[in-house]
């Protein structure tokens, strides 16, 4: 088999609470809608993981019409990070994209939502005044 058509796979970790939306996105990428349904087993499934332990990750494939991906999971023992690999395809794209969401959504930023201010390193950002927007 030649090297680009071997599959590849990404490896990273999330925030628990990133679960649900890593995986919906990723799921919308490969072409299948991820549902509640989805959801619930994958919640079950991760209840009984461990990611020290190779033989207790738990796996759900994603089917879609587009690309057919298998995930990983596994929770961090006495953490709240979800250890995750992204198996199935040797699409650089889908790859790319997988490997980016796992960035995103090991952020605190994406996590909640409910930040009352930005972070420090974004700067200042007092929004645009009269005379002071370049776009105008």
């Amino acid at each position: 088999m030649a090297e680009s058509d071997r599959e590849r796979a990404i490896e990273g970790w999330v925030w628990s609470e990133n679960v649900l939306p890593f995986l919906a996105l990723l799921a919308g990428y490969a072409g299948y809608n991820f549902d509640g349904t989805d959801w619930q087993a994958v919640e079950l499934g991760l209840e009984a993981t461990d990611d020290e332990h190779p033989d207790r990750w738990y796996s759900y494939p994603l089917l879609g019409l587009n690309h057919h991906l298998e995930v990983h999971l596994a929770q961090a023992v006495d953490g709240n990070e979800v250890s995750v690999r992204v198996a199935g395809t040797s699409n650089p794209e889908l790859l790319l994209r997988a490997d980016t969401l796992i960035a995103a959504f090991a952020t605190r930023l994406v996590a909640s939502g409910e930040h009352e201010s930005q972070p420090s390193w974004l700067g200042e950002n007092p929004g645009p005044e009269e005379g002071n927007n370049p776009f105008t």
